[in-house]
């Protein structure tokens, strides 16, 4: 079994993109530059956007960090972010979801410049992945896809089953590994919680992709040996042997699934790390955009 270290492999890409801001830098022009607006105080956010900001300088990019109030209104959400695409030093940004209730996440991920778009969530970034035109790919997607290459993961003609069809991770996934793309060319089932005989279809397949939030869902009865496993679930869960009370589990139970696993990624250290590389990679590629067209 082939632990795939996503920890190591995204320390490995925030190396490479530092060694070309260096290069960036030593022309003499700006580094790359991504801003994240934060509205409230979700813990969970508020940890992750943080992480993205440490990222950011591990990488030698300068970073801004916009902090507002849960009771923010939808127009200053929407102010902010057009101050965000008219600013030509802002290279990319992101609007942290989830957004408090009274504000509709559809046009607030609609006002964003696609052009800035380093989540990838833009209809245009969307509509362009779908059809294999340049575009910045959902950075979750992302991440697995370079996380299967450099661990040399055959994923031609391979049966996977993608359990989850959320917009961000379950169904840009299948739209990706059914693509003529080096880390594609499967045979993609999409399953979901009206999936029928969901155990038949996992049984068979080679590669899981294992993305519905739902804390050890996938056990090792339901894979066959050999299978390649991409845990993207992280989910709090109560444990009271633990100092800080809770523990961190994925969508697969580990210890059974990884008996039987040729490859599969830890929780935490797996997934959430890639995440975080690939938005430095889209805002790599945001800035060379920007650049080229000048």
């Amino acid at each position: 079994m082939v632990l795939l270290d996503g920890k190591q492999t995204s320390n490995n890409i925030k190396q490479e993109i530092a060694v070309e801001v260096l290069k960036i830098i030593s022309k003499g022009q700006r580094p790359p530059h991504l801003a994240a607006i934060l509205v409230g105080s979700d813990g969970a956010s508020m940890t992750y956007v943080n992480s993205k900001v440490k990222a950011c300088e591990r990488v030698g990019f300068n970073s801004t960090l916009i902090k507002l109030p849960e009771n923010t209104s939808e127009e200053k959400l929407l102010n902010e972010i057009k101050h965000l695409n008219q600013n030509s030093e802002i290279d990319g940004f992101i609007v942290q979801l989830p957004l408090p209730k009274h504000i509709d996440e559809d046009k607030v991920l609609l006002a964003v410049d696609f052009n800035k778009d380093v989540d990838g969530f833009h209809p245009t970034n969307v509509g362009k992945m779908t059809l294999e035109l340049p575009c910045f790919l959902p950075a979750t997607p992302f991440g697995i896809l370079e996380l299967l290459e450099r661990y040399k993961v055959e994923t031609s003609g391979k049966n996977v089953v993608i359990i989850g069809r959320s917009h961000i991770v379950g169904r840009p996934m299948s739209i990706l590994m059914s693509q003529k793309r080096p880390q594609g060319n499967a045979t993609v089932t999409l399953a979901h919680s009206r999936t029928k005989n969901l155990k038949e279809l996992t049984l068979k397949a080679d590669i899981i992709v294992a993305a519905l939030g739902i804390p050890e869902f996938l056990t090792e009865d339901m894979v066959k040996k050999g299978v390649t496993i991409i845990d993207v679930g992280i989910t709090r869960v109560k444990d009271a042997s633990k100092k800080n009370g809770y523990a961190l589990k994925g969508d697969v139970h580990f210890e059974g699934v990884a008996k039987k696993a040729a490859f599969i990624t830890p929780v935490p250290g797996g997934v959430g790390p890639m995440t975080i590389a690939m938005l430095l990679k889209n805002t790599l590629l945001a800035y060379k955009n920007t650049t080229q067209t000048k």
